[in-house]
């Protein structure tokens, strides 16, 4: 699932969910988002009825979380040992660890539309942090890191997106200079900074079987 290819608007219609009366999509490519807006039902010919099980509760919130960072089964079950090794909250440690990826910093910083688009460009190595090249997309920030780009070819393209995306975004735990789009890590993400409406409870439930 790391590298999911299926159709996005299925995914988003499934999954759809709202938070502060506006519907989060898993997906943020403008068809997928469309998708949601028009039809904001599970797909499929029958509408599901009935109340899932605790289990497929369980399984539908983890698998929120996979499509949302496209990370895999193995990448969730890592992220969740190391959670659990951690003090405090198994499941707010789960979400700090999920936000500290590179490729969510990106989005959330605005310099990419889209998760998918962030990891593709780490892939390519658009991007630098620290002075050292990575094509890591899971990557842990941590404070004072500070991630740059390639070079100012590179710059200049991802300079049209953070005026259409990300110009007018203001994160808490992020600085991002809009001339150079120096992004710095100014402190840990919080768990209310966990932007996918999800149950994390029942999603560490389901990982601690």
């Amino acid at each position: 699932m790391a590298h999911y290819t299926g159709p996005k608007a299925r995914i988003n219609r499934r999954f759809c969910a709202k938070k502060d009366e506006q519907y989060v999509n898993i997906f943020e490519s403008n068809g997928a988002v469309k998708a949601t807006s028009r039809r904001p039902f599970a797909p499929g010919m029958a509408r599901p009825r009935g109340r899932k099980s605790v289990y497929g509760q369980s399984l539908a919130e983890k698998q929120k979380i996979k499509y949302y960072y496209g990370i895999s089964e193995r990448q969730l079950r890592k992220l969740y040992a190391i959670a659990t090794r951690q003090k405090g909250n198994t499941g707010d440690n789960l979400k700090v660890l999920c936000e500290r990826r590179l490729d969510n910093v990106l989005r959330r910083a605005g310099v990419c539309r889209t998760r998918p688009q962030a990891r593709q460009g780490v892939a390519h190595r658009h991007f630098v942090v620290n002075g050292q090249p990575t094509d890591v997309a899971s990557f842990s920030v941590r404070p004072g890191d500070v991630i740059t780009i390639h070079n100012d070819k590179l710059r200049e393209m991802y300079k049209e997106i953070f005026a259409s995306v990300g110009s007018n975004v203001t994160i808490p735990w992020l600085s991002v200079d809009p001339e150079t789009l120096t992004i710095t890590i100014t402190s840990l993400p919080m768990a209310d900074d966990f932007t996918l409406p999800v149950e994390i409870g029942l999603v560490v439930e389901f990982l601690s079987r």
